[in-house]
């Protein structure tokens, strides 16, 4: 395969309601919108088009003459994938456009994830890609709060789950504090890829009941018998924000990584 990265295009989810931090978008870090920090990741990234759904004027107002297309999009969607596909059909993106959804709550994505993530589905066939990155303990393996992924030989997703997975039955019954060696202990990093015809199609299809029995909303691709590629992020990324001690934590992260 090709080192040689396609052309892709960057779209970036923002809604200005969230329940635990209440107009997270435009909380700063060092000085700076989070949102603003987000677009620049995209930027930096080389999209050849950087596009930020937005649900309100304020958002809006900050990213003026940040070098990226600001999509108004309507306040009731369910997911940013929701908020993706109305930017999809209004921009009127052709249908294999590579399309990556990058999280408006992820300040530092490293600009080689974000290139890694367009890569894999230009290499892969599937509607659809994502990252992930190898477990190195015990106690991430089993957070329910880490997403955990199985995949094939072929680089695809089998499953995605809160639970440990794979089960390492032989070691686990033996201890459970340290991780056996040679298992694929893989993290799910939530960045994704589409075929911008995907979108539309994704947002349509039913929820489904391992998707709502998990809470994770790329298990109702796989139940509806689509592929999705996984490879490797060749750059770790910090978590994202999600509440006010992430945002402090995102302040420290900032000041060791200028």
């Amino acid at each position: 395969m090709s080192n040689a990265v396609p052309p892709f295009i960057v779209a970036i989810p923002a809604r200005y309601g969230s329940t635990r931090l209440p107009a997270k978008p435009l909380r700063e870090i060092g000085g700076v919108p989070m949102v603003v920090r987000v677009a620049q990741r995209a930027l930096q990234a080389g999209a050849r088009q950087v596009v930020v759904a937005v649900d309100d004027q304020r958002i809006a107002d900050v990213l003026a003459g940040q070098g990226v297309d600001i999509c108004m999009t309507r306040s009731d969607h369910a997911s940013g994938s929701d908020r993706l596909a109305e930017c999809a059909a209004l921009y009127g993106w052709a249908e294999d456009s590579i399309v990556v959804n990058l999280q408006g709550d992820e300040p530092f994505a490293p600009a080689a994830g974000i290139r890694a993530v367009a890569k894999a589905l230009a290499g892969d066939n599937a509607p659809m890609a994502t990252l992930a990155t190898p477990i190195i303990d015990a106690e991430e393996l089993f957070d329910p709060n880490v997403v955990k992924l199985v995949r094939g030989v072929n680089g695809r997703a089998l499953y995605f789950s809160r639970a440990p997975l794979p089960w390492a039955r032989d070691a686990f019954a033996v201890d459970r504090h340290a991780l056996p060696s040679g298992s694929p202990f893989l993290r799910h990093i939530g960045i994704y890829a589409y075929r911008a015809g995907f979108l539309d199609r994704y947002t349509r299809l039913s929820r489904t009941p391992l998707e709502q029995t998990e809470s994770l909303e790329q298990l109702r691709v796989l139940e509806h018998g689509h592929a999705i590629a996984v490879r490797l992020t060749p750059e770790p990324f910090p978590p994202g924000i999600d509440t006010e001690s992430d945002l402090e934590r995102a302040e420290q992260w900032l000041l060791t990584h200028r």
